[in-house]
């Protein structure tokens, strides 16, 4: 599993049927200590409605077709949890109430 800020979405009018009614999101991998952006870009199926900015929890390989909204779908990545907090060594990171 992959953190990773929600940097923009992805809009795709023509694709495979089985991603009618998918929200493709751009995600930016993040680093634990800091937040700041550690990795390439890549665009993963929303399936918790996550919005622009947000920190979420990516799964990414044949996992990431698990979730109720993307088993059998043709996805690499997809957003399973949205993130209110994160404490790393018993330091507070982040924190969803604190980043707006």
């Amino acid at each position: 599993m992959i953190l990773a800020r929600v940097i923009g979405t992805v809009v795709a009018t023509r694709k495979d049927d089985r991603l009618n009614g998918s929200k493709l999101q751009i995600v930016q991998p993040v680093s634990l200590g800091d937040m700041s952006p550690d990795g390439k870009p890549l665009v993963a199926i929303d399936a918790v409605g996550a919005g622009e900015g947000e920190i979420v929890m990516i799964c990414a390989g044949s996992s990431a077709r698990q979730t109720s909204r993307t088993k059998d779908t043709p996805c690499d990545a997809v957003i399973m949890a949205i993130i209110d907090s994160l404490d790393v060594g018993g330091r507070q990171v982040y924190s969803k109430s604190q980043a707006r």
